[in-house]
């Protein structure tokens, strides 16, 4: 497989994976397309690091396991923003605040 071809295949992977963990929380999300190819790629990474040390080298649930790290990771990024699961930044948050939601 040509490197190019596998560049092309791990972005699209890293961008449904980036995708499906934006859906999984709730709320809108500021984050770019190359930032979400990138948290997809890195959430798949960590999976699969994680499957291959507990499964001792065989690969089972490396799907489900990278889909988790992705969400951790979204999640993460937006409580580095200061967001919370529900409020994905800080900004949307002072604006509920002022108008007396909580």
């Amino acid at each position: 497989m040509s490197l190019i071809v596998y560049l092309i295949v791990l972005a699209i992977q890293g961008l449904i994976f980036g995708a499906l963990a934006r859906l999984a929380l709730p709320g809108k999300d500021p984050m770019s397309i190359p930032m979400t190819i990138l948290i997809g790629i890195g959430g798949s990474f960590l999976g699969g690091l994680i499957v291959y040390a507990v499964s001792g080298g065989r690969s089972a649930g490396g799907f489900f396991a990278a889909f988790l790290c992705t969400v951790g990771l979204v999640y993460l990024v937006r409580r580095g923003r200061g967001g919370s699961v529900l409020s994905p930044d800080a900004a949307s948050r002072e604006r509920r605040e002022r108008r007396g939601y909580r």
